[in-house]
């Protein structure tokens, strides 16, 4: 899936109700598709032109394939599921925003072939998350659900007693350092549930798994994530390091790649038993929603 494109599993052509306001300004339609199509290269890894600066991560190949692993791990955490909401097998219309290479608006289509079901990526970057909330709860019909599905960034170690190996800390520090003076900071997981509710929603839950980086867990079914969570960080490490560090901190590209290296091999070694938190958070929106 391209990225700002529609998906429709039943009809790919019937969008025109979605993009109707668009088609009004053909030139203005043009204008932002050829922008979303078009890319920049920095530090050997491809970015979107779309909006440029405002997003601080590639989206070439590897970038898909992280994105795909990343897919397989929250299904796993869900015994092959997508969604932790209670919706009703009915569904006509269904919105995946940030919908990435669109694995979860496929998957999801295939389980309710009935519902229309679009994913849009790079839309206008909202100035905060809990404006995006109020949008999404401004336009979500009134008993609908919102669901939302991230991952907190920090990475843990599973002995309270003991430390972060040292580049995992300091890779983390700089990270949430540049994140912060970018104006959008990366750990938000654990925030989603009370700026849901904060929007009006109800009947809000944050379902919290505990993931372990690594095969080191006995349970079979935990070692298997935890398998695929070393694999995804061993990936995920320069995404979020390369423009955050070298555009926001003003890092060398050299310093960059050695502290990467470094939290890799740190990540890699079985002696570091570490985890993190994945969120699934949902809330629906009142029968008699009030007024905005």
């Amino acid at each position: 899936m391209k990225p700002g494109t529609l998906f429709d599993k039943r009809n790919f052509g019937r969008v025109d109700d979605i993009v109707s306001d668009i088609e009004k300004n053909e030139a203005t339609c043009a204008s932002i598709t050829s922008s979303i199509v078009d890319y920049t290269y920095e530090n050997g890894r491809r970015y979107h032109a779309y909006h440029q600066g405002e997003y601080p991560l590639p989206n070439d190949a590897r970038e898909q394939e992280r994105l795909g692993l990343l897919h397989h791990i929250w299904k796993l955490l869900l015994g092959g599921g997508l969604y932790t909401a209670p919706i009703s097998k009915d569904l006509k219309r269904v919105l995946d925003f940030g919908t990435g290479t669109g694995n979860w608006a496929i998957d999801f289509a295939d389980e309710f072939p009935s519902a229309t079901v679009i994913g849009t990526d790079l839309s206008p970057i909202q100035p905060s998350w809990k404006m995006l909330y109020g949008e999404i709860y401004k336009h979500l019909k009134p008993g609908g659900w919102v669901e939302i599905q991230e991952y907190e960034t920090w990475i843990l170690p599973s002995n309270t007693e003991d430390e972060l190996p040292p580049h995992l800390l300091k890779w983390q520090q700089s990270v949430n350092e540049a994140s912060e003076k970018f104006g959008k900071n990366l750990n938000v997981a654990k925030d989603h549930k009370e700026n849901m509710i904060a929007a009006g929603f109800v009947d809000v839950e944050d379902i919290i798994h505990k993931v372990p980086v690594g095969d080191w867990p006995e349970d079979q079914k935990e070692k298997e994530i935890g398998h695929c969570q070393r694999l995804h960080m061993l990936d995920a490490v320069e995404p979020y390091s390369l423009a955050l560090l070298t555009r926001t901190l003003g890092w060398t590209l050299e310093d960059t790649q050695e502290l990467i290296n470094h939290v890799r091999e740190e990540f890699a070694d079985p002696k570091n038993h570490l985890y993190s938190y994945f969120h699934f958070v949902y809330g629906r929106k009142p029968e008699l929603a009030r007024f905005e």
